[in-house]
């Protein structure tokens, strides 16, 4: 089956998006002292900075999920498929503790090590490929299971030193694990994240359908999800472990209501960002010449972006924190806080952030039609993971 373009130009938006939250977790004045989705100290302005990027990372599992399914469509073998599926799930776990670790936090000793999108998705592989025979239906149910039923897992009366707690904590909900002065992050537990990604190779199939008649279904499914999301928010019950209140007034109301858990991907946090990825894929081909061509160039490279972004933003960072003053032997990077000074202070306002953030998608423009071009016309086996 032929490359779908809605696919590249969505995963091209959320990639652009993407490159703002990390802008601001390294740059931001209080990125290191405070949340952005705390209402007790957050401004509306910088909720939403952190609010819409919320679409990332979940879009660009299921995507990663649908892609699975599309390229099994060209192979009538599914045992190579399989084993690249897997042998790219490993890698990708690999590069998440290397190259990505070191592109976020600069630390050489490598003091903490975080499990986050990319293993998330490498762990998603692997899985898939252990079970590519299975019908894609039966794996599209299992996802909805998983993604509907997930939050319930704390509700399980576990005794609280049980093995079988200690077991699957980890693999549901965020957990440190301290060793050796180092620390082990599990910031994507692999299982809700899973059910995305199964959810997202089972919708692969829809892309069979003519592209009018998948609008129509991509619209329905969208608007569906939202619908679902605004009625389960209000009855406040179930859905999400951060229920909603009353604030001090109508806007940040609002916010309570909007605020919902990454970590893990709750069932209403999936409710709402993926009712709008449908919506982004139902009209990705309607969107202008210029959106859709700039967003191809980012959607076809996903991974090459992804990495050298985080090197990009990070010189920009140590670039800062040299023209507010500091010199090397005041920077920490062991401490997780990606060479930012612990205790003084040092960032840049909101507003920075976003000509920051214009910047570095503006700069990785040129690399990122570069690196297309070359994939495309080479067939070199390690582009195959890249």
């Amino acid at each position: 089956m032929k490359r779908q373009p809605s696919i590249d130009i969505v995963r091209g938006i959320v990639m652009i998006i993407m490159a703002l939250d990390h802008v601001r977790d390294l740059m931001h004045v209080d990125s290191i002292t405070q949340s952005p989705t705390d209402l007790a100290t957050t401004s509306p302005l910088l909720f939403f900075t952190r609010w819409i990027t919320h679409l990332c990372a979940p879009i660009f599992v299921f995507l990663a999920g649908t892609s699975v399914y599309l390229s099994l469509q060209n192979e009538n073998n599914f045992a190579p498929k399989r084993q690249n599926l897997i042998k790219r799930g490993f890698w990708l776990i690999f590069l998440e503790f290397t190259v990505v670790n070191f592109g976020l936090f600069f630390d050489i000793g490598f003091h903490t090590l975080l499990f986050e999108v990319i293993a998330a998705i490498g762990f998603g592989f692997i899985i898939l490929g252990l079970l590519l025979k299975i019908n894609y239906r039966k794996l599209g149910i299992t996802g909805l299971i998983i993604i509907v039923c997930h939050n319930l897992l704390p509700l399980i009366p576990f005794a609280e030193n049980s093995i079988v707690k200690a077991v699957l904590s980890p693999f549901f909900a965020p957990v440190v694990f301290p060793f050796s002065g180092r620390a082990f992050i599990m910031g994507y537990p692999p299982i809700p994240w899973l059910g995305i990604m199964l959810v997202g190779f089972a919708t692969g199939k829809f892309f069979v359908f003519e592209t009018e008649k998948r609008k129509k279904l991509f619209v329905k499914i969208g608007l569906s999800a939202l619908t679902l999301f605004v009625i389960m928010r209000l009855v406040n019950i179930y859905g999400d472990p951060a229920l909603w209140t009353s604030q001090k007034d109508s806007v940040f109301t609002f916010l309570s209501f909007i605020n919902i858990t990454k970590y893990p991907p709750s069932l209403l946090f999936c409710l709402a960002t993926l009712g709008i990825m449908f919506l982004l894929l139902a009209f990705a081909e309607k969107f202008t010449k210029g959106i859709k061509k700039i967003t191809l160039v980012y959607g076809k490279v996903p991974l090459f972006y992804f990495v050298v972004h985080f090197y990009v933003i990070h010189i920009l960072t140590l670039l800062m924190l040299f023209a507010q003053g500091f010199n090397w032997t005041q920077l920490e990077f062991a401490s997780g806080t990606f060479g930012r000074p612990k205790n003084l202070e040092s960032g840049l306002p909101l507003w920075t952030i976003y000509l920051i953030w214009i910047f570095v998608v503006a700069l990785l423009y040129k690399p990122c039609v570069w690196f297309g071009k070359y994939k495309s016309e080479n067939q070199h086996w390690w582009l195959k993971y890249i």
